[in-house]
């Protein structure tokens, strides 16, 4: 039990990356009094946790749906958080966080940054519904433990929500250099994470295939 809490805790808090999204949080925020941005980072972190729990129970019948066994997600979920890792240990933007040109202008047009980019994509974005559903398949049918799972995701988004209330402090204590190289250590335990996703998705695959003899 306390083993699968502390790699739900892990994968939560390393994929959603509270501290990644600190600068571009200030960046979208910084000409907004302390009373909108309190606003505007409840009302997201309130979005993403509905997102992301709806995610959790309806995904997997959605997968089913279509086919995607749980192996087969489990690799695929593993080597999209595999390839999140690496853009996070190189410091780069991620295509699975980021948001077009064209969406940004739409985004700063409608001023719902709440909605656009915070809850979506940078808090609620593929690689954290990716992970979410990745948790939930090691909970299994066991409903005590999917709401285990539940609460760390909350406990975690609630974190995310302490970041961007004392954002202006977290900032100026850590800079930009910090937050990059609490990014990069982020990455490579994201990383391992993710290898280990594949490696579990590729023997229940194996495991499947040998009553075939194959």
């Amino acid at each position: 039990m306390l083993e699968f809490v502390i790699t739900a805790f892990v994968t939560f808090f390393v994929v959603i990356d509270p501290l990644g999204i600190l600068p571009i949080f200030m960046a979208l925020t910084g000409k907004k009094s302390v009373g909108i941005r309190k606003q505007i980072a409840v009302r997201a972190i309130i979005l993403a946790s509905v997102i992301l729990i709806a995610f959790a129970f309806a995904g997997d019948t959605v997968f089913r749906f279509l086919g995607i066994s749980l192996p087969a997600f489990r690799i695929a979920g593993g080597l999209l958080l595999l390839l999140l890792s690496i853009d996070m240990i190189l410091v780069r933007p991620s295509g699975l966080r980021t948001a077009t040109k064209a969406e940004e202008d739409e985004a700063e047009e409608s001023a719902d940054i709440a909605v656009f980019p915070l809850a979506v994509p940078l808090i609620a974005g593929p690689g954290a519904m990716t992970s979410v559903l990745l948790i939930m398949g090691k909970a299994g049918s066991d409903f005590l433990i999917q709401l285990i799972a539940m609460s760390v995701l909350i406990s975690v988004l609630l974190l995310c929500l302490l970041v961007f209330i004392f954002a202006s402090r977290l900032m100026t204590v850590l800079g930009l250099t910090g937050v990059n190289v609490i990014g990069r250590v982020f990455g490579i335990v994201l990383a391992g994470l993710a290898i280990q996703y594949m490696l579990d998705g590729l023997a229940a695959y194996i495991a499947i295939l040998k009553p075939f003899g194959a």
